[in-house]
This record gives C-alpha cells, structure tokens and sequence, in this order.
C-alpha cells in the first residue's frame, strides 16, 4: 500500500489544505491527515477540534485518515507509520524555500520523500492565520472554510455563508 502524510497544524482546515489533500487522495492508497502541535505556535482551536473538524470535512473522500502526528520527529512519525511520502502544498517560491531544507533532512533521516504540489491559483492566498485574523476582525471567511470550521467558529449564531457555496 502506498501511503503518504499530509501533515499540519490545520488551525484551521480551510478549502487550500482540501484541495491538496483531495488531490494527494488521488495519487496514493492512503493519505494520514497528520494534525501536529507546535508548542510555539498560539491556537484557536484545541488538537481534538482540529481532528474532529478534519474529520467531518473529509468523512466523504476514500482513504484519508485523520490522525495526531504526536511528539517528535516528522520522519520517525513516518517510518512507524510505513509513510513512504510527504505531501505538502506549495503557495509561492518563499514556501518552497522553507520546505526544502526540511524535506531533505527528513529524507536523509528516514528515506522518507516528499512530494510537492502546487496550490491552485484561487487558494495562494489562503493561510490559517490571515483566515484567524479576517473572522477575527468581522470579515466574512466562509468561502475559505469547510462548514465544520464554520460551526465552530460561529458556535453561538447561525453561520453566515455567501449565495452558492456549499
């Protein structure tokens, strides 16, 4: 079975972080949903929401498992796992310039390769933080967001979504 991780804080998942892992569904047997901490990051959300928001959004794609990554090293994470890939979504030049010193000492570490995937030009603005900080300051985020993140983010109030998304 070949296997790939998709890995990420997902904080949160929004429609860029679907496509690349609906199109990594299609080239692998299997795709982890690896959700990570990083202690030196600032959430919103909590490591089980953001699993839980992961797997509701993506309960309809076939072979995707939504998962912690845990403590650790990426590449330990992937050997334990028989993960033979990495995949990750590229924005700009800039993120390949800071994914590619990872991807090759998480290859020289394990053997484990990653894969690149260009973003689709209607996502290379979408990050989790500039989603955070458009709902934070009254902007409407919902053509950027799966429903699940939505319910979150508006737990108290009916979601607000613009005519003809889904």
């Amino acid at each position: 079975m070949r296997r790939a991780v998709c890995p990420g804080s997902f904080d949160p998942i929004h429609n860029g972080h679907l496509e690349v892992i609906a199109r990594a569904a299609g080239l692998f047997d299997e795709v982890i949903v690896g959700v990570s901490t990083n202690y030196a990051k600032k959430y919103r959300f909590t490591l089980e929401e953001r699993i839980d928001m992961a797997q509701e959004t993506l309960a309809s794609l076939r072979g995707i498992v939504v998962e912690p990554v845990g403590e650790g090293l990426l590449a330990e994470y992937c050997r334990q796992r028989g993960v033979s890939a990495i995949v990750k979504g590229l924005r700009s030049s800039s993120d390949f310039d800071y994914e590619l010193p990872m991807a090759t000492m998480n290859r020289q570490l394990t053997g484990v390769e990653t894969v690149f995937l260009p973003a689709e030009s209607h996502y290379l603005h979408l990050s989790s933080t500039l989603i955070k900080e458009v709902f934070t300051l009254g902007g409407n985020v919902s053509e950027f967001v799966p429903r699940s993140v939505l319910k979150r983010l508006h737990p108290d109030g009916p979601v607000q979504e613009r005519p003809g998304r889904g």
